[in-house]
């Protein structure tokens, strides 16, 4: 031992006090966390991080899409799109992408519009908007033939986004619908409307989004008759691809019957999980079937998406910053830019 390891330690032995002999154990205990306390660690100790790990990937990928899309104002489209967001299956992330693609847009520089076509209201729910029994809502749009400006409500968190919220009222509204005249188009002719009445003020809206029960009663044909392009989100397993296949159907036949300029614009793959070939495989074979329509972005599972309508907000604004935030944020920019390259080409 070295002389001021022994000096030291004489040091110690005439400053501590003579301990009991109850007191060894705790007299140990300190003298234990005292030398813990005076170890260096070497730096060439402590491994390297692999870069390679999938957890290093992931960071490395979150932070690349931050640098990337925070902050950037999105290309605008020329004239209105109206997306209906459907899927006949539940649980494939439909109200989830309806909104936060909505919000991701709002925060590129857009006016959106999101309706909540769902009897429970979950789109509301998430843009914290009231939708009680007594608030003005969709269901006084189509049964009542109320102005659609009287029901739409700002969102509280994120300027340029808007919504018309559903009540429990819509529940009964398939029904009430079935005698009304025209009652496949009476969504069609409020949006209309509203656009016009912008129009007159000096606004514009640039997104429409429609949010459809999984079903397809008159409430999800009024949305497709009012829309001009599909926005399907899938979820990577199984059976969402026997989901697709019959929505597919019931847009052919909705686009034979009642709205030929309805077509499948956009499909976002949802609830993607990397480290499964199940996912893969979804995902090649949606991509093999619709490659122009599937968006190259795809949103993982993230306790962050689902945790953020609990909060009243979209998980654009709940933690702009987790891998769900990005993804749907990245699915956005790469719809508006696509929509305004396929604007250009057709001018």
């Amino acid at each position: 031992m070295s002389d001021e390891g022994t000096e030291t330690a004489d040091v110690s032995r005439e400053t501590d006090p003579p301990a009991a002999a109850g007191d060894d154990a705790v007299a140990e205990s300190d003298k234990a966390a005292d030398a813990l306390a005076n170890v260096t660690v070497r730096d060439d100790a402590v491994p390297e991080t692999d870069e390679d790990t999938p957890l290093a990937r992931a960071v490395a990928e979150d932070a690349r899409k931050r640098e990337a899309l925070v902050g950037r104002e999105l290309p605008r489209p020329a004239e209105t799109r109206i997306l209906t967001v459907a899927n006949q299956k539940g649980g494939v992330g439909k109200t989830t992408t309806a909104v936060n693609i909505a919000a991701a847009l709002a925060q590129g520089g857009a006016t959106v519009l999101v309706i909540d076509l769902d009897p429970q209201g979950n789109a509301s729910t998430a843009l914290g908007i009231e939708h009680h029994s007594e608030v003005p809502s969709i269901y006084d749009v189509l049964v009542d033939g109320d102005p659609l400006s009287t029901v739409v409500q700002p969102c509280p968190d994120i300027e340029g986004l808007f919504c018309a919220p559903a009540t429990i009222d819509l529940a009964g509204a398939e029904i009430e619908l079935v005698s009304l005249v025209a009652r496949e188009t009476r969504l069609k002719k409020a949006i209309t409307a509203y656009t016009q009445e912008l129009a007159e003020q000096g606004s514009t809206l640039d997104y429409v989004f429609i949010d459809c029960p999984p079903s397809l009663g008159l409430l999800t044909v009024n949305a497709f008759v009012a829309a001009g392009e599909v926005f399907i989100p899938i979820q990577c397993e199984y059976y969402a691809l026997e989901g697709l296949s019959q929505l597919l159907r019931n847009i052919e036949l909705i686009r034979d019957h009642l709205n030929p300029a309805l077509h499948v614009s956009t499909i976002l793959l949802t609830m993607y999980d990397g480290r499964t070939r199940l996912s893969a495989q979804v995902a090649d074979e949606v991509r093999s079937h619709f490659a122009e329509q599937t968006l190259k972005a795809t949103v993982p599972r993230s306790v962050r998406i689902s945790e953020a309508p609990s909060h009243g907000q979209t998980v654009m604004t709940y933690d702009p910053n987790s891998s769900g935030a990005l993804s749907y944020l990245e699915a956005a920019s790469e719809m508006a830019a696509l929509g305004a390259e396929k604007s250009e080409d057709r001018s």
